[in-house]
């Protein structure tokens, strides 16, 4: 019975659907908590999880076991959510201008953000890299070490990278008019 995710991948890989089913059953829950805290929408990280798992058995075949399984999806998702914002950054370009239909959409995402609490809010202003960083470190409780391995970079910058964000976030909450 293949029991590692390694294995798993490799089987799946190979085009064995019930490795692959497994695998996706296996870490599904954790793919889409990373990707809400990427996102910082449920509806986006709803989206982008669904892409990733539409792309995973074609990417499978990339995974060469260097690094352990789940270090190899979280630089999955990261990728995909760089591709995601991409995206969304330019639709929201051409969409700009469309008249009541654009004004609407943007009042509801307005509701939407105050509804979300202060943390949340702190984290949606934060740069991409930031957040990556942050939803690794804190959000999946990886080690410096593991954060750098799955966004390619070294440890020292997911060490500044975490400075940087206590100092925006104390700053926000100091200037804003936060709760």
């Amino acid at each position: 019975m293949i029991v590692t995710d390694e294995d798993m991948a490799r089987a799946a890989a190979g085009g064995d659907r019930e490795a692959f089913a497994a695998l996706l059953s296996r870490h599904y829950d954790r793919l889409f908590a990373f990707a809400f805290r990427l996102m910082g929408a449920r509806d986006q990280a709803e989206d982008l999880t669904q892409d990733i798992c539409a792309a995973l058995p074609a990417k499978l075949a990339t995974f060469r076991g260097e690094a352990k399984f789940t270090t190899w999806l979280y630089r999955v998702a990261v990728n995909a959510a760089h591709d995601h914002r991409r995206r969304a950054a330019t639709r929201a370009r051409a969409a700009d201008g469309w008249g009541d239909w654009e004004v609407n959409r943007r009042a509801g995402d307005a509701e939407t953000a105050e509804g979300l609490d202060w943390l949340a809010q702190a984290m949606r202003a934060l740069p991409d890299d930031l957040r990556d960083t942050v939803a690794l470190v804190l959000g999946e409780e990886m080690t410096q070490a593991d954060a750098a391995r799955v966004l390619d970079i070294s440890e020292g910058t997911v060490a500044w990278r975490m400075s940087e964000v206590k100092k925006r976030l104390k700053t926000l909450r100091e200037t804003e008019d936060w709760p």
